[in-house]
């Protein structure tokens, strides 16, 4: 009976064409991705399978050992043929297939044969743009034909930040409903491996990594890890609320203008704290937004406020003798708006003291299924090399119009001290 554990065997049952095992450190990635090509090799003999990793070091190095250690779990013996970079599997003596191994750091070397399964081994670990072209390089080698055949990839890495696994396996998957069925996903923590570990195994890396890197390496989560994230602690677990607006309730909108970017998020107000509950992304101006938030929200009961960008007050770029904010009210919309946006500082501190505040609440929720860029949003955006936070990303848009009307509703208060001279 193979030796699994019960997220390793919760990936080998994916029906799924392809199918990741996202991970943290220790957490048997390599193990369960050949155990997959064991499973192969016993379901449909002579039908050669691929390995592929980031270097070929670490085909030597982790791969050809744990290959080894793998079949003979699953009742095969694997003998390693290095100089050709392939691995034979055989049951007793007979032969049942051939692992064909190839380096990703030179995807133009990823020609000239076929298989019908594939591993793909740490592919968060290259760029992305490299990863996407190993993704298609492998793609094309998926040729041989068998009946039952899936022709199906397993991925099996550690995360890396928001790179290809993320793209491919979690963003695409969710945006189009038709790669579901294509694309599966199981995360694992090392936790769920602790058995086959060295007894200080966990407790060394907590004491040697961030609670970023903790995270991605020891719960296997999607994190942000490049320079800080600019929310921290926002977590679409934790930060998730499954509320959504009520029939003719007030609607607080958070608006930043931009041309065709324009984006604003949708709040309510419960008890006394903020949830967001839709969002508009990527609207071509101000005269398509107001028709957008009239259609969807005003004409069916809703009084709206808007909380925008300050700037809209001078003239846009639409029509340079209406600004951004008769438009808004011309539509019939109520108007929150100081001379000047507050600064960047404050207005960060308000959203992070809504995301976790020193007692350890989180008030401000997100409908995470009704706000999904917002949500990639305060997951990601960094800070750039300057401290600031990053605009190359895209991510700006949508977090400045979350963050205008939290600011305004709830700012940091700032504790001042009133100093007395007593005269003799």
């Amino acid at each position: 009976m193979p030796s699994l554990n019960v997220p390793q065997a919760q990936f080998l049952a994916l029906p799924h064409k392809f199918k990741a095992f996202v991970a943290g450190f220790g957490s048997g990635k390599t193990w369960v991705g050949g155990a997959g090509l064991c499973k192969h090799a016993w379901e449909f003999p002579r039908i050669n399978a691929g390995y592929f990793a980031p270097t070929y070091g670490q085909i030597r190095d982790i791969f050809f050992p744990t290959i080894e250690e793998v079949a003979h779990d699953w009742g095969l013996v694997a003998k390693v043929n290095a100089s050709n970079k392939e691995v034979h599997l055989y049951s007793g003596r007979r032969y049942r297939t051939t692992i064909i191994c190839r380096s990703m750091d030179d995807p133009g070397k990823i020609v000239g044969f076929k298989i019908g399964k594939a591993l793909v081994d740490e592919l968060d670990v290259m760029r992305k743009i490299e990863a996407q072209t190993a993704w298609r390089k492998i793609i094309a080698r998926m040729r041989q034909v068998a009946p039952g055949l899936l022709n199906g990839i397993d991925v099996t890495t550690t995360p890396e930040g928001f790179k290809f696994v993320y793209e491919q396996f979690v963003k695409a998957a969710r945006e189009k409903p038709e790669l579901a069925s294509l694309y599966g996903l199981v995360q694992a923590s090392t936790y769920q491996n602790a058995k086959n570990l060295p007894d200080d195994y966990i407790d060394s890396l907590r004491a040697s990594y961030p609670p970023q890197l903790i995270a991605a390496y020891l719960r296997g989560m999607f994190v942000n890890l490049t320079s800080g994230s600019v929310y921290p602690n926002f977590d679409r677990r934790l930060n998730h609320t499954d509320e959504v607006m009520e029939p003719g309730e007030p609607l607080h909108v958070g608006m930043d203008f931009n041309v065709l970017k324009m984006a604003a998020v949708i709040l309510v107000v419960r008890k006394g704290e903020p949830r967001a509950v839709g969002e508009l992304t990527e609207v071509r101006d101000t005269p398509a937004m107001a028709k957008l938030l009239k259609e969807r929200f005003k004409d069916k009961g809703h009084h709206i406020k808007v909380y925008p960008d300050a700037s809209g007050q001078n003239t846009s770029s639409k029509n340079a003798s209406e600004s951004d904010l008769s438009i808004l009210r011309a539509a019939g919309f109520q108007i929150e708006v100081n001379p000047t946006n507050p600064a960047v500082k404050d207005r960060l501190n308000s959203v992070n003291a809504l995301i976790l505040n020193d007692q350890g609440e989180r008030r401000f929720k997100v409908n995470t299924h009704l706000c999904p860029v917002y949500t990639e949003a305060l997951e990601q955006q960094p800070y750039d090399k300057n401290g600031e936070p990053d605009k190359s990303g895209g991510h700006d848009h949508v977090n400045d119009a979350g963050g205008y009307p939290l600011v305004k509703l709830w700012p940091i208060v700032k504790r001042t001290a009133k100093v007395t001279l007593l005269r003799a």
